[in-house]
């Protein structure tokens, strides 16, 4: 066996740069396509089936290559197991969202925002408490999940397009999240690099913290332009939700609750699971009235209890105030509602599995780096390579860890300290992997707060900033750390 496992390694061929472009090409001619016929509609099937295509020209072209069927589904495997805790995370969201609604969270949320927020700073506001809560749990996820939810519903009866405000959460998100001690890429990329945490994270202040003082002008600018669209009827509003829900502060105790053991550091997964539980027992105690409408039963009892609690968890639920604008802010689309999404992020992981295994996603980023013959070419190509992997591989730990072991003996052999390669695989690799409509962060979000990619796209102005500033720190040597002869001989 151990012959026959050497003969097969010494059997594979290095993929041509052209071989290697070719499943790429074809994957971006198929999505222009489904954009073109399908909009707004191809995370129904149409997105999916274009990655699985463009995986069997991969495959077509790794048999060629020396590659058997074997080694390519170990790959497939490989890359799919990395995305089940994310499927789970996903379902865990759907089940939150509709217990959330179904007890009253969601729209005790709307109701107090409603009070508090006004139009003018609405979305400045939307960003900087999205930034403060994913900088203390170290989860753009959870954040988006649980109170970017909320937000939009505000920001909607405030009178925002979903765009704008799906695009000042997740800058906000992003933002805390990049810079969190918690969070796992800012653990990630000074590991790839070779640095350490804290010299990585004050390091990135340098180009995180212009990036969200831009993103924030932006948004206080967009707020007080007045483009906010009407807000009449916010009493309206508010009478409707105070008369369909019992509103009150012990509602809050369950997202304080989740956000509290986040805190904590525990997993993502029992956080959200004991989220959903707590939504279960808070909506019979707060909300058990609302059940028949979920439910459908006329009588109160166990049988209408039951049916409502599960129908939230699993599928689509709604509650009707009378109030057109409120209603269409409380609705779930529960655990199958996030199967779309679950669907894409394993044909993703399958096509990314197959590029990385048959050593075509290498060659492409060897190619980069020949390029790159000065510092700013060099976090570019860097910056360049990371997007690419969000885009091919289609998740963002992919584009910290490849990259960064692609590049981590170059940048030294150039005499530029890692926590350089560090903030440079998160200002490209971790702040864009949203922007991609089949990335597993693109996806999620836009299955989350209901708000296609490209819709909010245009608006997440941090995450769009993120790379074209640490691109412009390294042209202009702006605080660009390097090894005198002393360090360089010892590292």
């Amino acid at each position: 066996p151990i012959i026959k496992k050497t003969f097969l390694v010494l059997a594979h061929k290095t993929p041509t740069i052209w071989i290697s472009l070719a499943p790429i090409l074809v994957l971006i001619v198929l999505l222009t396509l489904n954009v073109t016929y399908f909009g707004d509609d191809t995370l129904g099937g149409s997105n999916q089936l274009a990655l699985l295509f463009a995986a069997a020209v991969a495959g077509i072209f790794s048999f060629r290559l020396g590659y058997t069927w074997e080694e390519m589904l170990d790959g497939m495997v490989k890359s799919i197991s990395s995305a089940l805790p994310a499927a789970l995370i996903l379902l865990l969201i759907g089940a939150l969202a509709g217990t959330w609604l179904l007890s009253g969270i969601v729209p005790a949320l709307i109701f107090y925002g409603l009070k508090l927020l006004n139009p003018s700073v609405f979305l400045l506001a939307a960003c900087v408490i999205s930034a403060l809560i994913s900088l203390a749990t170290g989860s753009s996820w959870s954040t988006i999940a649980t109170l970017g939810i909320a937000l939009l519903g505000i920001g909607k009866a405030l009178g925002w397009g979903e765009g704008v405000i799906a695009g000042a959460i997740i800058s906000g998100a992003y933002f805390g999240d990049k810079m969190s001690p918690l969070s796992d890429t800012t653990n990630l990329a000074p590991a790839m690099a070779g640095t350490d945490l804290f010299t990585h994270i004050r390091y990135m202040l340098f180009t995180t913290g212009p990036s969200i003082l831009i993103t924030m002008v932006i948004f206080s600018f967009m707020g007080f332009s007045g483009d906010s669209g009407s807000i009449h009827g916010v009493d309206e509003m508010l009478l409707a939700l105070d008369q369909t829900f019992n509103i009150n502060a012990m509602l809050f105790l369950v997202p304080a609750a989740v956000i509290f053991m986040i805190i904590k550091r525990t997993p993502a997964i029992p956080a959200l699971g004991m989220g959903v539980l707590l939504g279960v027992v808070f909506a019979l105690i707060f909300q058990p009235h609302l059940f028949s409408q979920i439910s459908g039963e006329s009588h109160r009892g166990f049988t209408n209890s039951y049916k409502a609690i599960m129908i939230s968890m699993f599928g689509s639920s709604s509650i009707t105030t009378g109030n057109a604008a409120i209603d269409d802010l409380l609705s779930a689309g529960g655990m199958a509602g996030m199967l779309n999404t679950i669907w894409l992020i394993l044909c993703a992981m399958v096509f990314g599995g197959i590029m990385e295994k048959n050593g075509m996603l290498k060659c492409i980023g060897e190619k980069i780096i020949g390029f790159a013959k000065s510092t700013g070419s060099l976090v570019a190509s860097t910056s360049a390579t990371c997007i690419f992997f969000n885009i091919t591989a289609s998740d963002q730990y992919l584009a910290i860890v490849v990259p960064g072991r692609m590049y981590a003996k170059t940048y030294r052999d150039r005499g530029l300290k890692p926590e350089v390669l560090s903030r440079t695989l998160e200002d490209s690799g971790t702040v864009t992997s949203v922007l991609i409509p089949w990335n597993s962060c693109g996806a999620t979000q836009a299955s989350v707060l209901g708000v296609a990619t490209t819709t909010y796209l245009p608006y997440a102005f941090f995450n769009i900033i993120s790379p074209f500033m640490t691109i412009a720190f390294a042209y202009l040597n702006i605080k660009i750390r390097r090894y005198n002869h002393e360090e360089k001989d010892q590292s």
